[in-house]
């Protein structure tokens, strides 16, 4: 107990600059873990855009992976509150419990997808052109979808531990052989877009390792142990009923890209929908962030509240609110002013910075507010308030994107336009929603 007790006892600026700048450099290079088979992809010699579309549409099956990931990873934060209370036993069950469902949807997913990708990626807007790369690179993920699993959903019980630097360090190892590996298997090898999903497989592996013997070892509070996979339905059913709000968010990917990509080949063409993939990447650069943050104040804010010291909880929330909604204020700045140059990091095609710069605009704007939804949301999952945090992230996709992005360019004639126009309006109405439950929610929970 006394390996974690700063969380209840140190100034709540220094704790949140000492554990939020880890997670935010975790989910930045994470980040670009994410994106660098694109960046590399999208120059390969006469094929580029071709095969970033491709890469594209494979993007909601690789979203559902670690939405998955996101479901059973919340035991973290159920764990984070167990030993604010002093109940490590409990909180070491929500470890065992996590790994056990983190393999079984490993395990379900790597076969329903090998199955069925080439007809799950027709419906998720590949064309006759796009879908032999799109199906050469998911066929290879998906082989690595254990090491995937383990190593996002495990390593968020680092992170909630207090050990934020080490849970940078597993990204980092993954990302830096992503970078190492990528023009090896692709440009040297001529293993193309196959290459980039071989060399992303290899670095999950090496994250996965990491996080296993970090969390078997003698530094970790909480243990990896093998009576604790035992299945535990109450422990089970907590794990689920908070994880469903991420794993909701993540998920509502899917159904996102489907609608625009789908939107992008009806209304436009494959360079359309290689824009998108562009976009949604750049998109990623804002909320990545905003993400690391909220998991570095995650457990000083569930700690806390489990403590029931909510003054501090008080405290720690403000300071986040404010630092986010900065942050996603002058990131988003820099999109608007510099759109040419966000592209130009994916591809170097002329037609796809001109076509795609305007659109980069408009599609961005209403995400300079989202460090206020980021922070309300992800602080009602630090308090274990699964049902609200579940409607939030419902909201923003399923309840407002999803239909504009469908009604809005049927009803007007925008056409593509109109799905980019969808983003923003979503975007500003689930921060003022999100923000006004907030207030009226936390008067309850904080008195």
């Amino acid at each position: 107990m006394e390996k974690n007790s700063y969380l209840g006892t140190e100034s709540p600026g220094k704790l949140i600059i000492r554990l939020s700048l880890p997670t935010v450099a975790a989910q930045l290079v994470n980040l670009l873990y994410n994106i660098v088979d694109r960046i590399y992809v999208g120059r390969i010699p006469g094929i580029g855009s071709l095969a970033l579309a491709g890469l594209g549409v494979t993007f909601p099956i690789i979203m559902l992976v670690s939405a998955f990931a996101m479901l059973a990873g919340m035991g973290a934060s159920r764990a984070s509150i167990a030993m604010g209370a002093g109940d490590y036993k409990k909180a070491e069950k929500y470890l065992g419990n996590s790994a056990l469902l983190l393999i079984i949807f490993a395990v379900i997913l790597s076969i329903v997808f090998l199955v069925t990708k080439d007809r799950i990626l027709m419906i998720f807007g590949a064309s006759s052109n796009t879908l032999p790369y799109a199906s050469d690179y998911i066929s290879v993920y998906l082989i690595g979808t254990i090491f995937v699993q383990l190593s996002l959903g495990l390593n968020m019980f680092i992170t909630n531990q207090g050990f934020s630097t080490k849970s940078m360090l597993t990204v980092c190892l993954g990302a830096v052989l992503n970078i190492v590996l990528d023009p090896v298997f692709i440009f040297v090898f001529g293993m193309g877009v196959k290459g980039a999903a071989l060399a992303t497989i290899i670095s999950q592996f090496a994250s996965c390792v990491w996080v296993l013997v970090f969390l078997t070892g003698k530094k970790t509070i909480l243990k990896l142990r093998l009576r604790t996979m035992a299945p535990d339905i109450r422990i089970i059913g907590s794990i689920l009923a908070l994880g469903v709000s991420p794993f909701v968010m993540q998920s509502t990917e899917c159904i996102i890209q489907l609608t625009f990509n789908k939107g992008m080949i009806t209304y436009g063409n494959d360079m359309y929908v290689a824009i998108m993939s562009v976009l949604f990447s750049i998109m990623q650069l804002v909320w990545m962030p905003l993400s690391g943050f909220a998991q570095g104040v995650q457990p000083i804010i569930g700690y806390n509240y489990g403590a029931k010291n909510i003054a501090r909880v008080k405290k720690t929330f403000g300071i986040q609110f404010a630092a986010s909604l900065l942050f996603s204020l002058s990131a988003v700045a820099l999109v608007e002013l510099f759109p040419g140059f966000f592209l130009w990091l994916f591809s170097n095609d002329p037609e796809l910075i001109s076509q795609g710069s305007s659109a980069l605009r408009l599609f961005m704007i209403g995400m300079s507010l989202m460090g206020a939804q980021n922070a309300c949301q992800q602080t009602f999952i630090a308090l274990g308030e699964a049902k609200t945090s579940v409607f939030l992230a419902c909201l923003r996709k399923i309840i407002l994107l999803f239909p504009l992005a469908v009604i809005i360019p049927m009803v007007t004639e925008l056409g593509v336009w109109g799905l980019f126009l969808a983003e923003p309006i979503s975007d500003v109405t689930a921060v003022c929603v999100t923000t006004a439950m907030f207030a009226f929610r936390s008067r309850k929970l904080l008195k």
